[in-house]
């Protein structure tokens, strides 16, 4: 059960980082049509959770190995 749940916490920090960065990195959207221009801005705050809740989890994983 211990080896799992540390299988299971480095597969979800791996995960939630690459998702993180993926939202962090990617353009968002934005429509041009003729003279229109449509940008949708957002701020960074949910990337960089997802990213640090990725590295809690990793760090979590790593240490059920020491136990």
């Amino acid at each position: 059960m211990n080896n799992v749940l540390k299988v299971v916490l480095l597969i979800v920090g791996i995960g939630l980082i690459g998702y993180g960065l993926y939202t962090l990195f990617t353009p968002e959207f934005s429509f041009d049509a003729g003279p229109l221009k449509i940008e949708a801005r957002g701020n960074n705050t949910q990337s960089l959770a997802m990213i640090g809740f990725g590295v809690l989890s990793l760090i979590a994983g790593l240490a059920f190995g020491k136990r």
